[in-house]
């Protein structure tokens, strides 16, 4: 008989909620997370005794392309085939232990973790604070020392990952890193069909021709968010205007999402070591306290130029600039915005290192 949903959820020990429709069938597999998704699987599959291989297994991804589907696929996975695991975002470990320690359930907390089968972390970019890392190390060393898997996923690798903890970084580094890539045209398509099949089977007279798939597929290039919100478009211009769809019509409708060459992803480390080569510094010298000008206008423009050319919140900045606060970020990008507006050498600077950054 099956078994009481209770049960399961008591497996999962409180954890971040689950989608049901995010499944290892529902995954579609490509180039881009072939590798991630084996290995996902041999975790998915493996029976209780036998050896844990890839431990930790931290998967990186930019957004939209996957990851949290594939962490929540294995989760289902695992609970429904007996063993204890949790899945958390690294926003509920944080809320969850701050809750313990004001409720004097800290121990309990940490038994319960220690207790499964199963850790999944997600989003560990965002795990904040010295005292919830330190925690989290520490509940990652008893799992690993006990043979206990560990899945963690974040948006970029362990070693990019400059607000985490040096000795944190070091011990995810120890296990297995795989990248979740930009997802191919083939798998584009896929997903495309997919997500035309499910619209369909609400909206019966929804129907893609191949050649608008097939455009779709080559143009929108971001990520599956944006492919999703590709078939939403195309299915309201279908039913709201009852205009046939074909190629004409789905470039308009997705005329903001066309990508005809996709944008390098600039990161703040490739900022602070162009910066700091360009300046004839160290990229230690950014990241420290130091006051000076050879130092100072250096990081300033750093940071500018990661406000201007990442999506990143100027409090993720500071953080990734030493833990500085955020208002120290917003000073160096009014200073050099300013700057740039009077000072056709430091202009020209700017222009440079964007070029740089770019190619």
């Amino acid at each position: 008989c099956a078994e009481p949903s209770a049960a399961r959820e008591g497996r999962r020990l409180d954890g971040s909620p689950l989608d049901r429709r995010l499944t290892l069938d529902t995954f579609l597999v490509g180039r881009s997370n072939q590798l991630a998704h084996a290995a996902a699987l041999q975790i998915a599959r493996a029976r209780p005794g036998d050896p844990v291989t890839f431990n930790p297994l931290v998967i990186h991804a930019a957004v939209g392309l996957g990851k949290t589907h594939l962490l929540q696929a294995t989760a289902h996975a695992v609970e429904s085939s007996g063993r204890r695991v949790t899945y958390l975002t690294a926003e509920k470990f944080m809320f969850d232990f701050v809750a313990a320690l004001k409720a004097q359930t800290a121990l309990t907390f940490k038994e319960r973790l220690r207790a499964i089968d199963l850790l999944i972390i997600d989003d560990l970019q965002f795990l904040q604070g010295k005292t919830v890392q330190q925690e989290f190390g520490h509940t990652l060393n008893a799992l690993l020392d006990g043979r206990q898997q560990v899945i963690v996923a974040a948006d970029r690798a362990p070693s990019e990952l400059e607000s985490v903890d040096e000795r944190l970084r070091s011990r995810l580094a120890g296990g297995l890193t795989l990248e979740m890539g930009s997802l191919d045209e083939e798998l584009r398509a896929k997903i495309l069909m997919e997500r035309v099949s499910a619209a369909k089977a609400l909206h019966t007279k929804f129907d893609v021709p191949a050649d608008v798939i097939a455009f779709v597929a080559r143009t929108v290039t971001a990520n599956g968010r944006d492919l999703d919100g590709a078939v939403n478009r195309l299915l309201a211009h279908n039913t709201l205007t009852g205009a046939p769809i074909s190629v004409e019509m789905a470039e308009i409708a997705l005329r903001d999402l066309v990508r005809q060459v996709e944008p390098k992803r600039v990161k703040i480390e490739d900022i602070q070591r162009i910066v700091a080569k360009h300046y004839n510094v160290s990229r230690a010298d950014i990241l420290s306290s130091r006051r000076t000008q050879t130092v100072v206008r250096p990081r300033q423009v750093a940071m500018y130029l990661s406000k201007q050319m990442t999506l990143r919140s100027l409090p993720e900045i500071g953080r990734r600039f030493g833990g500085r606060d955020h208002t120290t970020v917003l000073h160096a990008v009014r200073k050099i915005d300013g700057l740039v507006a009077t000072d056709q050498t430091l202009s020209d600077e700017v222009e440079l290192l964007k070029r740089l950054l770019l190619d």
